[in-house]
């Protein structure tokens, strides 16, 4: 049987969840690998039943409590992130506080976490249109130039952007939808490898900006001759 390595990843991810499940069941407390596998696996599995990206991430929050877990572990296990299929496509989970039962009292001295995830203000705004017949997601740190060919939208002023959410979470596009959405510059050292293969390289290298739009133009992205 072939197997691509995100199916050998998946069945791997399962298995583990498996050994935590029946761990579980015997009475045995979980440590930070069964803890993290479970909590992913749920995400997943929610998702092939066909449960939309926060009802998936409700259900892997509430699976497991403080009880459930050898001392330390909630400490330790603060956030899952797993990218799962979803029937709009895949997307990353990221589950935060998955071992249920909230903060404890707080220690002498102990340092509490700010607030995660906010949700960063837009720089520019675009408005996008998806011309496929099947709904597109794009997710949140993904550089944004070189998203799904068949959305419609100006490719030259988002080049070297991402979009304006939360981290883990992204946008979706319904088929003929046309969406507005913010967009902030890519941060680091603003470098994209990957993602379409349209820079592969550092974003604000000479040229780079417009060799791109032109392996994009040569490759039917719409929006990239504007």
């Amino acid at each position: 049987m072939r197997l691509t390595p995100t199916e050998r990843d998946r069945l791997l991810l399962f298995g583990a969840a498996e050994l935590a499940r029946a761990r579980r069941a015997r009475g045995l407390r979980l440590n930070v690998p069964e803890a993290t596998a479970l909590v992913a696996d749920t995400v997943c599995e929610a998702a092939r039943d066909g449960a939309r990206l926060a009802e998936a991430i409700e259900r892997a929050r509430g699976v497991l409590g403080p009880d459930d877990v050898l001392p330390g572990v909630a400490d330790v296990v603060t956030e899952v992130h797993v990218e799962a299929v979803f029937d709009d496509g895949s997307r990353l989970a990221v589950v935060s506080d998955p071992i249920g039962g909230g903060p404890g009292p707080q220690a002498p001295g102990e340092l509490l976490p700010g607030p995660r995830h906010a949700e960063p203000e837009a720089v520019v705004r675009l408005t996008v249109l998806n011309t496929a017949t099947v709904p597109v997601s794009v997710t949140s740190h993904f550089h944004f130039f070189e998203a799904n060919p068949r959305l419609d939208f100006d490719r030259a002023t988002a080049y070297g952007m991402r979009l304006a959410v939360p981290a883990g979470s992204s946008a979706r596009f319904g088929p003929g939808e046309s969406v507005e959405v913010g967009l902030v510059p890519i941060g680091g050292d603003r470098i994209a490898i990957g993602f379409a293969g349209l820079v592969d390289g550092a974003l604000d290298a000479p040229g780079a900006k417009e060799e791109a739009l032109r392996r994009a133009a040569a490759c039917g992205y719409l929006g990239a001759d504007r």
